[in-house]
């Protein structure tokens, strides 16, 4: 898992082309991320299924009733076959796009 930080985001991407085993990671070591905006970067994992990305959704879940941005980023994906209440987005730039625009909407109160 390869790991970057800035001011208020957090971009962890996967190295072993496994988002199942990816997921767990994350959730083990959830406790250091929890307090930031997250990104998380499946795209090295070329199998990826509607049923792994929604395996996110607990997590994601936890994250956003924290007041925090919660994105996952695939490449090669239907996009439209995910549900509203989890972000996936093809690339880590559509994904700091996202959060940039959630900071706006929650800074204005929404």
């Amino acid at each position: 898992m390869q790991i970057e930080k800035n001011t208020h985001t957090t971009t962890l991407k996967d190295t072993d082309g496994n988002a199942i085993s990816f997921l767990e990671k994350i959730t083990s070591e959830y406790s250091n991320f929890k307090d930031q905006n997250l990104v998380l970067d499946i795209s090295e994992d070329k199998s990826v299924t509607l049923e792994n990305v929604l395996a996110f959704l607990a997590l994601s879940n936890k994250h956003r009733k924290a007041k925090k941005s919660f994105v996952i980023v695939v490449k090669d994906f239907d996009f439209n076959a995910v549900p509203e209440e989890i972000n996936v987005v093809p690339t880590v730039q559509e994904a700091h796009d996202i959060i940039e625009m959630e900071e706006i909407e929650r800074d204005l109160g929404f």
